[in-house]
């Protein structure tokens, strides 16, 4: 391969991102972005077009879009050898096509948070480009329009660790203006970090949808040949569409491989790995149905049924001085006495076994108790019951003030709190509203198939595995 420099003069407009050792590696060999280069390095031999790179990014590995769609880095001080064999243009724009009307179909609303809805590679160039209207939509994923007449609307454009009560509010609102209005279902396009606790926060603030409300998002970019994009959209539109079940979901991938998604109830959902596909799972029970582009198979039948009238309860109450607190072991104090200093009026603890924290600390939960502050301990085990009557640290802090929220999540018995919060401070009609379920968030019972762990090696698990993949 040759070493010399191509054509290619390396200036500041096709270096976007790059500095430092990988700066200086592409203008060493008269390459840029949208080069498409062979490389030899200490790695190996690779071939691929050179991306952009974040300027927060490290400045020392340049990035390849591979041939198989996958994206690597390269470490700059491991090349031996670079030559430019193309070059692309960037086109960041996506044809459309009009998204077609048809009267017998229903109508669906999408609404835009910040995450990618789809999106499409562009070839060409390499690059990921969003789509959002029904026309990109319609170009990224065609199959919408057998299923229903698509609406689009972009509410904001927050990641979705930056979604807050700004942001729940005024989607709430939109949700409930869309139901009044006739649409047939609605889906809200999320980032998946934080999917979970806007779908707690919506069930309590949009209650009695005659409607499905589901939220969908992808853990994988539409760049990678493994991407969920595609397939969590039209099952998401699916379920708002033709779906029977009137209520907060969260349609996501069901098992590892493309067989079907799962509809996850709002209030019962957890993301629960950082980087797989299927990491939403109903926690402590089960989920509401399996749904592929072309069924629905409900799991159970206790779920709220569409209806043809109008009628939804929208109350978007919320108060934003409410924490959780996650017990360690040695927790101090001043913690808690801190968080009653700057005027928080609610904690939710989620606290070891059955819902336990250390004696130190229960000086400061009386003061936080006197100073008025709303106290609800839930279980960091994720599933299982709150039970603090089965032993005496248990039943003194409950002496102490605080009171077991059940088998609630941590994160749901948050939202509620804020939400409950929002509307009164008032001790006894404050634990009405937290232990009165709205939405399966607390339950009478779990099922024995709600709780399902895979550990890997053990004989009875890998011989369960044998038999359903073979």
């Amino acid at each position: 391969m040759s070493t010399a420099p191509t054509t290619t003069t390396a200036t500041s407009d096709n270096l976007k991102g790059y500095r430092g050792p990988g700066r200086a590696l592409l203008q060493r060999f008269g390459v840029g972005v949208w080069s498409e280069v062979e490389i030899e390095s200490a790695r190996g031999h690779f071939r691929g077009l050179i991306l952009p790179r974040s300027e927060t990014a490290d400045d020392r590995h340049i990035v390849l879009k591979l041939g198989s769609g996958y994206n690597v880095g390269i470490a700059a001080d491991s090349v031996s050898a670079m030559r430019e064999v193309g070059r692309r243009e960037a086109h960041y724009k996506i044809p459309e096509k009009e998204f077609p009307y048809d009267p017998q179909k229903p109508n669906v609303m999408l609404f835009g948070t910040g995450g990618t809805i789809a999106s499409r590679l562009d070839y060409r160039t390499g690059a990921v480009i969003p789509a959002f209207s029904p026309g990109e939509l319609y170009g990224s994923v065609p199959e919408l329009a057998d299923i229903c007449n698509l609406r689009t609307e972009k509410l904001f454009g927050v990641f979705s660790e930056n979604m807050g009560p700004e942001q729940y509010i005024k989607l709430a609102q939109r949700i409930g203006e869309e139901i009044r209005a006739g649409t047939s279902g609605v889906v809200i396009g999320h980032g998946t970090d934080t999917m979970h606790h806007t779908a707690a926060i919506l069930t309590f603030m949009i209650q009695n949808p005659p409607v499905p409300i589901i939220m969908v998002g992808s853990q994988r970019s539409s760049d990678r040949p493994s991407s969920d994009a595609a397939i969590n959209l039209q099952c998401a539109v699916k379920a708002a569409a033709e779906g029977d079940i009137a209520e907060v979901l969260v349609c996501m991938f069901g098992p590892t491989s493309d067989e079907y998604n799962l509809l996850h109830r709002g209030t019962r959902v957890r993301k629960m790995h950082s980087s797989y596909r299927s990491t939403f799972r109903t926690l402590s029970d089960i989920p509401v149905a399996m749904i592929s582009p072309k069924e629905i198979i409900p799991l159970r039948q206790d779920y709220k049924r569409r209806r043809s009238d109008r009628e939804v309860t929208v109350n978007t109450a919320f108060e934003e001085k409410v924490t959780i607190l996650y017990y360690y072991p040695n927790m101090l104090p001043d913690l808690v006495d801190a968080i009653v200093d700057k005027g928080y009026r609610g904690i939710v603890i989620a606290g070891t076994g059955l819902g336990h924290i250390n004696k130190p600390l229960y000086p400061a939960i009386k003061r936080a108790a006197d100073a008025g502050v709303h106290i609800y301990m839930t279980v960091q085990t994720l599933w299982g019951y709150c039970g603090m009557y089965v032993y005496d640290t248990g039943r003194d802090l409950m002496t102490l003030g605080i009171r077991p929220a059940s088998n609630m999540l941590p994160e749901v018995a948050y939202m509620k709190l804020c939400w409950v919060l929002g509307q009164t401070d008032d001790p006894a009609e404050v634990e009405r509203l937290m232990l009165t379920p709205v939405s399966d968030e607390i339950t009478d019972r779990e099922p024995y198939n709600g709780y399902l762990c895979y550990q890997g090696g053990i004989p009875e698990v890998q011989e369960f595995l044998r038999t359903i993949k073979r």
